[in-house]
């Protein structure tokens, strides 16, 4: 029988479906868990903590070509596998209860990506949740800390996309096979995030995104994070669940407050009246998390960028502070005449300071 080692073993039992507790069991009853292909059946079948269906799986999937087979596809699909036994595996991730055994990786961890924030929330995001996740993830960014989320459409896509304008890092856990993009629409921000952070799977090559995935791949983003933000969350969302994966696993869980007629606002009211900590600016994450506590405010940055600009463009920039905000509205809160207001707007934008959202609602950038 082939000789593999102790990584390529780890792939190997992550590829048969072995879970991750099964698994440890495992690596406490070898001295080398690679150990595994020389012994017989009747050793694997006295190793204590785990089924007979998954000793006889192990004994039954004992086949070193299938082996070559993953491994070989790993090598033609430029996947970086990170497994428990390496140095490089996510600190932040090592300690936590079911930590996965394998990660299968487009991009590189780097240092820096110990320091991180995960932000979710709903697919069916509104505006003002969308502003919201571009807005905090954009911060954070610019103060060098990593954005945690799970590429889905709505909040998710919008952290990411916040992050990479803001020329900083972010990581993209998913719910799938690292080689099956999911929503298929975000094709480009799966490649962008590859080549400016880490796109990340525990689940074996091919995997299709089924909906049990999703819950466990959450344990995944709270865990390779200090803290998470949850923005708009409907009371049964899968967002609650990464919220109660951070608090069992000590991490900071916040919540940005919603209207309390939305539907889409009504898990994190719930979050922040149990007890999350309400998010009303960067300065509210920074102070709460230790590692983070040194960080610089990017405040005072983003006003001597506004130092500049004329009277009227700075009523505009005045309006949009607060929250993303229809053009109608900034006509009435500013007093100035339509055509005014557009040609400012069109100026603002190209300065690369305010963007239009749907329906002819802006934002800051």
């Amino acid at each position: 029988m082939n000789s593999f080692n102790n990584r390529e073993t780890l792939i190997w039992l992550n590829n048969i479906k072995i879970g991750n507790r099964a698994v440890e069991k495992v690596l406490k009853y070898f001295k080398n868990i690679s150990d595994i292909w020389q012994a017989n059946s009747s050793e694997i079948m006295s190793i204590k903590g785990i089924t007979e269906e998954i000793k006889k799986r192990i004994i039954f999937h004992r086949n070193p070509n299938q082996l070559d087979e993953v491994l070989g596809k790993i090598n033609e699909l430029g996947i970086n596998v990170i497994t428990v036994l390496d140095e490089n595996y996510p600190i932040n991730l090592r300690y936590v209860y079911d930590n996965p055994m394998v990660l299968y990786c487009k991009g590189d961890f780097i240092e820096e990506d110990n320091l991180s924030i995960a932000i979710v929330g709903s697919r069916k995001a509104t505006a003002y949740g969308k502003w919201a996740s571009e807005k905090f993830s954009h911060e954070l960014a610019k103060l060098g800390i990593t954005v945690i989320s799970g590429m889905a459409k709505g909040i998710d896509t919008c952290a990411h996309k916040g992050a990479l304008n803001g020329n900083g890092r972010t990581v993209a856990i998913l719910g799938s096979g690292i080689d099956v993009i999911y929503p298929k629409s975000n094709k480009d921000l799966y490649n962008e995030i590859s080549q400016n952070g880490v796109v990340v799977s525990e689940f074996p090559i091919g995997t299709e995104p089924y909906a049990t995935n999703f819950p466990l791949r959450n344990r995944i983003i709270s865990g390779i994070s200090l803290g998470v933000i949850v923005i708009e969350a409907t009371e049964k969302s899968g967002s609650l669940i990464t919220a109660e994966h951070a608090m069992e696993q000590g991490k900071e869980v916040f919540a940005v407050p919603g209207n309390i007629n939305s539907m889409f606002s009504r898990g994190t009211n719930t979050l922040i009246k149990d007890g999350a900590k309400i998010v009303l600016d960067i300065e509210d994450i920074l102070e709460e998390i230790y590692e983070l506590k040194e960080k610089p405010t990017s405040m005072q940055e983003k006003d001597a960028s506004y130092s500049d600009l004329s009277i009227i463009e700075m009523k505009i920039v005045n309006c949009l502070k607060e929250k993303p905000t229809h053009c109608d509205n900034i006509v009435y809160m500013t007093g100035l005449d339509i055509s005014t207001v557009n040609s400012t707007l069109t100026i603002l934008e190209l300065k690369g300071i305010v963007k239009e959202l749907q329906g002819r609602i802006y934002t800051l950038s």
